[in-house]
């Protein structure tokens, strides 16, 4: 998976990647002949005390110091930005992912999981990219190279590398089978501490009220307690490695200074190739160093890449056609043939046989109690989830056969939990529409019973949102989040339980000028409160995934006992007549 997502994310830049190889190349040519001009400056001119051959050879050795010095400045330019703009594209291709993901998928991987692939996941693919380039393409250019030079400098002291290569050859194997099981139980281990994290900190408020907070701190510090244990063996296995590998770097160049002083002692050796021989050595073993640093970072980054790889390769359950079909007009007539939708693998639908037509200009409410699947109807509206059976049909063309996005520019939708971006309530309102005039800004306040308070902030329009909308309360959110789908003017409005923080007031006058400036539109409400839809012109009584009853307030009371019941559990008698 590391190689393909190298393959295929490296394709644009594959112009710079190859200007790299090329000055990696340079720079290994230029090291490799240092050595050799070194060992020419000690036997030809040091040993002769020829003055001018040493300028001579000495101005060579400078100038390739020069040329080996500007290739790494231009190398480590080129390949940080190589990196980085990878990093960039393969964070992009996995939001992009996640954007098109279904309810789904979405619940499949979690929040968590999905931040820390599209954070953590590309960061350690990014760093491998970055360190490949510099050090894994030159490592095998100068550890070949280097070998032929020493073998050309002294075929009999060469012999040494037949001893040390397999030794270090072995030493990397077995390290490599203890670390690389260990990098993809790290990753998963980071999901557990993000889930973890994530949990208290949006759930503070609950932690606090029920006393849990030394309990949750347990919980914390098991999760960064495991992470931290699988962590250190990883770096105990590298404590043990790299003095292991200095040691045997070390030891061959005191047998290299051994044998090599014996040969230069009978004369089968100038001294200038020890020196030279010793270079090289240092270098054919820096090169297996490079490698193994490399081979240490490429299990996690493979791990990574494989956890990245899923997401960017799981389908959403929702696709889009290939050729949608745009309706004649756009009225927001909305119909349900016989939907059915369960869950993969579950025993049971979440609904069965549900149908209905909800018209323009109609005010149409869905009640039941909790888990009757009022929440997953109308995430079949926008196509948040597809229908496992059945039809979904809007302005008389099925979902499945129309573009999304020209689907979604037609829905206004204000989720159960009134969530707001941060900015300003400028920047909110034109969420919905980037267009939307100041004047047409206000109109969705005064509908969405907003202007009020907004009024009442010294920067009005300007006045800032914080992240979630934390800095109002939960009933200025809502309102808010309302007028942000007011502020769109679509022909569908959808509003999941979003009167639940509003008092009897507010809901009323909110629920009077809503129908008035959506007239012309389909409006639908999910809710809890039997208050806010007793004159709606269409109450569907929705009972463990089916419909119990279709109807006006009245005639559901004289039909239906399920409303009945739910009627009655809020208000008394004369007030539900």
């Amino acid at each position: 998976m590391l190689t393909k997502l190298l393959k295929e994310y490296l394709y644009p830049y594959r112009y710079q990647v190859g200007a790299i190889s090329i000055l990696l190349l340079v720079q290994s040519i230029a090291n490799l002949y240092l050595p050799n001009l070194n060992a020419e400056l000690i036997n030809n001119g040091v040993a002769k005390g020829d003055i001018s051959y040493i300028w001579k050879i000495g101005l060579v050795m400078l100038a390739s110091s020069a040329l080996v010095m500007g290739a790494s400045i231009l190398l480590g330019y080129f390949s940080a930005k190589v990196s980085m703009a990878f990093g960039a594209d393969l964070r992009g291709a996995v939001f992009s992912s996640v954007e098109r993901f279904s309810t789904r998928e979405l619940n499949k991987f979690g929040a968590p999981s999905l931040i820390t692939r599209n954070t953590n996941d590309v960061q350690q693919v990014q760093m491998v990219l970055f360190m490949g380039l510099t050090m894994m393409l030159s490592a095998p250019i100068t550890g070949i190279g280097a070998s032929i030079m020493a073998v050309k400098t002294n075929a009999r002291l060469s012999l040494l590398l037949l001893v040390v290569t397999p030794l270090m050859s072995l030493l990397i194997w077995v390290l490599l089978r203890r670390i690389v099981p260990l990098f993809r139980v790290m990753q998963v281990k980071i999901d557990r501490i993000n889930l973890v994290l994530r949990e208290q900190i949006s759930g503070i408020r609950v932690i606090r009220a029920f006393v849990k907070t030394d309990f949750e701190e347990k919980r914390f510090a098991e999760a960064s307690r495991d992470l931290m244990l699988t962590t250190l063996s990883v770096t105990r296995t590298f404590a043990v490695m790299f003095p292991v590998l200095m040691l045997i770097l070390n030891l061959t160049s005191v047998a290299v200074i051994w044998f090599g002083g014996k040969l230069v002692d009978t004369g089968d050796m100038p001294i200038g190739n020890l020196t030279a021989f010793l270079a090289y050595i240092m270098q054919i073993l820096s090169s297996v160093m490079m490698a193994v640093m490399m081979s240490l970072m490429i299990p996690r980054a493979a791990a990574s890449a494989e956890r990245i790889s899923e997401v960017l390769l799981t389908p959403s359950s929702v696709v889009e056609t290939s050729a949608p079909i745009t309706p004649v007009s756009r009225t927001g007539k909305i119909e349900f043939k016989n939907v059915e939708f369960r869950y993969p693998g579950a025993e049971h639908p979440v609904l069965e046989g549900i149908t209905f037509t909800a018209l323009p200009g109609q005010f149409t409410a869905i009640v039941g109690s909790t888990g009757s699947g009022k929440s997953t109807l109308i995430n079949l509206i926008p196509r948040f989830i597809d229908p496992t059976g059945g039809e979904v049909i809007i302005d008389g063309v099925n979902l499945r056969d129309q573009g999304l996005e020209s689907l979604w520019h037609n829905i206004g939708l204000v989720p159960q939990r009134a969530f707001l971006f941060g900015g300003t309530i400028e920047s909110t309102l034109k969420y919905g529409d980037e267009n939307a005039s100041e004047e047409a800004m206000w109109q969705a306040l005064e509908i969405a019973q907003a202007k009020d308070f907004v009024e009442e902030l010294g920067e009005k329009l300007l006045a800032p949102v914080s992240q979630g909308g934390t800095n109002f309360s939960g009933g200025q959110r809502q309102r808010l989040a309302i007028a942000r789908a007011v502020a769109k003017n679509p022909k569908i409005y959808i509003l999941d339980d979003s009167f639940s923080a509003l008092d009897f007031t507010t809901d009323a006058n909110l629920r009077a000028a809503l129908e008035k400036s959506a007239s012309d539109s389909t409006l639908i409400v999910v809710a809890q409160r039997v208050s806010t839809i007793l004159n709606a012109d269409q109450i569907i009584v929705l009972d463990q995934g089916a419909i119990a009853g279709i109807g006006k307030h009245q005639e559901l009371m004289d039909s239906c006992e399920t409303y009945k019941e739910i009627v009655l559990s809020q208000l008394s008698p004369e007030e539900a007549a």
